[in-house]
């Protein structure tokens, strides 16, 4: 005899337990000669994971990203795609370099004291010890990856790719060296791009400074700035040409304030004539718009503050900077200026300003624009074929209103910088030989001596960017730049990108481009952009705040079945997830009580079917299938045509082109599990699990029939069940008679929808006839030991015949006495009308103090009558409806509609009890 399933779901054991037999069983593992792009059998499904650092640790974001994709890859593992999700980690330069540093600074140092060769050994020893945790701690949560392919951004064959990549751009004429303004963050002392430099909305002030005429005529112009300890780096002062104020200063020169020096006033259509006084300093160091228009103008570009952003005569800067100044914080020093100026009489006035500042996305230091050599890629030719991919449907963007947002971006694309000042990171492949003083050498190899001279050699200090590496991870994870690799081949183009919406553009539009210039097709078909996961105010969960969340803490006290449940269940197509940090308990009651109640469903239908072997359904002739049984496999058919639905397509099913209609279709996750629940919940073991009980417990043919039904769409329950709630749904699904000894849920197919059944409607009538007893029972408070009698009448004969023959069926579940009857009774009774036409009469004589319910039911409708008179009152007085505000006279109509609806129904409750 087969030992029934514990009363308590030990969630602890059994994940730890299914994961390794999945693990063991070698589940995960995709097999490149099985898809139909190298000549298998099995079309190719593949994501690969946004990787996280290789320092990081799971918080709640990484958990709703990464149980979206495991969801959409066990959903495609069991339609039986080769499905294969591909992990990894990134070595995350400037945030890896970062944490390091911060080690070494306990110690009183930095990396400077240890020196490039050092510090590096630091860093590999600091990621060998703690890289990949994060891995690790994915298996906690059911990810399904494939563990034998795990990628890391700084592994050899990687680093190979970013070479590559590197030198091909170069060679192409895609890659140069630029000196310009870029932004430069003192904190990392290094520059960063464009994405990385967050802008945020901050309070400061705008100072107006005034410059006067250098001819001693007393004339002067005013400038409106929020920088002005940048002053003594200005070389100009820039006004409108078409501007009628100052046109006759162009030309003229105004000395510079605190310094003395001469500069010219030049005419730019850059400036704008109504912002501020219509007048700009011109600062071609210090501003990137400044710096090109010194550039138009052929100035000189001093530049005044240095890398850690004090202020100081750095380059052609000698004479500019007051001793006042000098060695100041750039923030002390524009407090200082402006003390300064004002003593000078040279500060107009002061006033309060909102603009956005930009921070450095990793330490949220606030970014020096900063004069410089740097590395960038051209972007405009890079960016037009990814531009066309989302306008043609080749890709689309879910939520869609990000593809505009994309859109934008890529239409107003700069170049991108992608060299950085640090030490962690892929070295940029370019040598200097100073002995010849040559063109710089690009090369995939090592050089350790000058083509040319046969000289020494020293490479670029410089690092890429890491997002340089980050944008070819769908074609490096799969082989590139080796085009005969059979990952390359039989997975790429991958699928579908599960990312956040913060990284479009670091990240996402870059792969893009990457894929289309590197192997000339998109690397993937969908972008999935997942809500943000907040605290119940709303806001963003993070570490400085303290609002987090650990998934591991979740799936200690709940189990990982119950934090995937939650989160897929609470989100909608990118909406953000709402979840309490200061109560656990309730943010993830909804996936507990859920898990505990599929665990008891399961308990229950499997000690009701019993040890014996049970045949499967398509043994089971139709016409020995009751119209309970037709009705349950219809239910079940039409959960899997919803989870198909909200599932779906996997793919665009002509071309390789989304059409109109398919674009928005599919990736509804918590429509999906929705459907899910409401089958196996609402309709498996609320009605037919109740209907069949009688059948599966007496001996004979009939056993064996609901016994195969009950198993069957339990089964099929599971797979549909399983991509979200994984453990709990093998760990029952193991259980069942009909399973193969070695078969495990996490490869079984996806559930098919069968064609309709023609009885299942008329189990509707029974279940409405159930319903509407048990309604009348609450509604008269009959209570749960207590027989009725009840009096059904077919709309029809066919309704009649259902509900004849369905009669005891009826009775066991509404508990009550059924009599079949073409007319209702005489006396008082409770009547209701079932969607079909037929009426279901429940006779109330003995079952309740008819008068002492009369007159209770009489005075509640008194008393309503008076407040439903009162209520009208109000609302026909013009005077309460003009001066109330708007949303209060909402909520009163909408109490005046359930009040008249109260009214009819205690009206038709006095006519049965009192008979008038």
């Amino acid at each position: 005899m087969t030992e029934p399933l514990a009363p308590q779901y030990d969630f602890a054991t059994v994940e730890r337990e299914i994961y390794a037999r999945w693990m063991d069983a070698d589940l995960f593992t995709a097999h490149a000669p099985r898809s139909t792009r190298v000549g298998g059998s099995r079309p190719p499904f593949t994501i690969v994971i946004p990787p996280p650092n290789v320092t990081a640790v799971l918080h709640m974001g990484h958990g709703l990203n990464n149980t979206v994709q495991d969801v959409l890859v066990r959903w495609r593992r069991m339609a039986q795609d080769e499905a294969l999700w591909v992990p990894g980690t990134d070595h995350a330069g400037i945030a890896t370099q970062n944490v390091v540093e911060r080690m070494i600074a306990k110690e009183g140092k930095s990396r400077f004291d240890l020196g490039r060769t050092v510090f590096l050994e630091r860093v590999t020893e600091f990621v060998a010890d703690t890289g990949g945790t994060i891995l690790e701690q994915l298996r906690a949560i059911g990810s399904s990856c494939d563990w034998s392919r795990t990628a890391y951004t700084f592994s050899p064959q990687l680093s190979r790719a970013v070479r590559e990549a590197f030198v091909r751009l170069y060679e192409e004429g895609l890659i140069y060296r630029g000196h310009r303004v870029i932004h430069w963050c003192p904190r990392c002392l290094t520059s960063l791009s464009d994405e990385e430099a967050e802008p945020r909305e901050t309070h400061g002030k705008l100072y107006y400074v005034s410059y006067a005429a250098a001819d001693g005529s007393g004339r002067s112009i005013t400038v409106a700035t929020t920088r002005p300890e940048t002053i003594p780096g200005d070389v100009a002062v820039a006004v409108n040409p078409g501007d009628e104020r100052y046109r006759d200063l162009v030309g003229s020169m105004v000395l510079l304030p605190l310094v003395g020096i001469e500069i010219p006033v030049i005419a730019d259509e850059y400036v704008d004539a109504a912002f501020g006084t219509g007048a700009l300093k011109i600062t071609p160091a210090h501003d990137a718009n400044d710096f090109e228009v010194g550039r138009r103008h052929k100035l000189p570009a001093p530049v005044i503050i240095d890398e850690v952003g004090v202020v100081r005569e750095v380059a052609d800067a000698v004479g500019r900077v007051p001793a006042e100044l000098a060695g100041l914080d750039r923030f002390e020093a524009r407090t200082r200026i402006a003390e300064m100026l004002s003593e000078a009489g040279a500060l107009v006035k002061s006033e309060v300003h909102q603009n956005n500042v930009r921070h450095c996305y990793r330490c949220e230091t606030v970014i020096e624009p900063r004069l410089s050599d740097q590395w960038f890629v051209k972007m405009k030719d890079l960016a037009a074929p990814a531009l066309d991919a989302v306008r043609d449907g080749t890709i689309r963007i879910l939520p869609e209103r990000w593809e505009a947002v994309y859109i934008n971006w890529l239409e107003n694309i700069r170049d991108w910088n992608i060299s950085r000042q640090l030490w962690w990171g892929h070295r940029i492949p370019v040598w200097y030989c100073d002995a010849c003083g040559g063109e710089p050498i690009v090369s995939r190899d090592e050089i350790t001596e000058c083509p040319h001279c046969h000289g020494p050699v020293r490479q670029d200090e410089d690092v890429l960017d890491t997002w340089f590496s980050s944008w070819l991870w769908p074609l490096s994870t799969l082989g590139w730049p080796d085009e005969s690799s059979m990952d390359l081949k039989a997975f790429y183009p991958t699928d579908v990108l599960v990312t956040a919406p913060e990284i479009l553009f670091f990240w996402v539009a870059r792969m893009i481009m990457a894929g289309y210039h590197f192997e000339g097709r998109a690397p993937f078909h969908t972008v999935y952009l997942t809500g943000t996961v907040r605290d119940m105010q709303h806001r963003k969960m993070s570490k400085s705040l303290g609002n987090g969340i650990d998934p591991l803490d979740v799936v200690a006290r709940f189990g990982a079945d119950a934090l995937r449940y939650t989160v897929i269940a609470g989100m909608g197509m990118g909406a953000d997830v709402m979840l309490d940090p200061d109560n656990l308990e309730q943010s993830f009651a909804t996936g507990r009580n859920f898990v505990t109640k599929l665990w008891n469903i399961g308990r229950f239908l499997l000690l009701n079917v019993g040890d014996g072997d049970v045949q499967s359904l398509a043994d089971i002739s139709p016409d020995r299938l009751t119209r309970a049984d037709e009705w349950i496999l219809d239910r079940l058919d039409a959960a899997i045509r919803e989870a198909d639905a909200s599932l779906g397509p996997a793919r665009p099913t002509t071309g390789e082109k989304w059409t109109e209609r398919e674009r928005t279709q599919g990736m509804r996750l918590a429509e999906y599990v929705e459907s899910a629940r409401r089958f196996v919940w609402n309709e498996l073991a609320d009605w037919y699990v109740e209907a069949a009980k009688n059948r599966v417990a007496a001996e004979g043919p009939d056993r064996n029939v609901a016994r195969a039904v009950l198993v069957h769409v339990f089964d099929q329950a599971l797979r549909l069940l399983h991509p979200v709630v994984p453990f709990v749904t093998e760990a029952l699904w193991q259980r069942l008679p009909t399973r193969g000894e070695d078969e495990f849920l996490a490869r079984a197919a996806w559930p098919a929808a069968g064609a309709p059944r023609a009885r299942a409607s008329q189990f509707e009538i029974a279940r409405a006839a159930v319903s509407a007893i048990r309604q009348i029972r609450a509604e008269y408070n009959v209570t749960p030991g207590t027989m009725v009698e009840a009096v059904v009448i077919g709309r029809d004969e066919r309704a009649a015949a259902v509900l004849a023959e369905e009669s005891e069926l009826i009775g066991r579940l509404a508990r009550a006495t059924i009599v079949a009857s073409a007319q209702a009774p005489a006396g008082a009774a409770a009547h209701a009308v079932l969607p079909d036409g037929s009426e279901v009469v429940v006779l109330l004589a003995g079952l309740v103090d008819l008068e002492k319910e009369c007159a209770r039911v009489s005075a509640e409708l008194a008393q309503l009558e008076k407040q439903l008179a009162a209520l009208e009152q109000r609302l026909a007085n013009e005077s309460f409806v003009s001066r109330a505000k708007p949303e209060v006279v909402e909520a009163e109509r909408t109490k005046l509609g359930e009040w008249t609806a109260r009214r009819e129904q205690l009206a038709s409750k006095k006519r049965t009890l009192c008979g008038d």
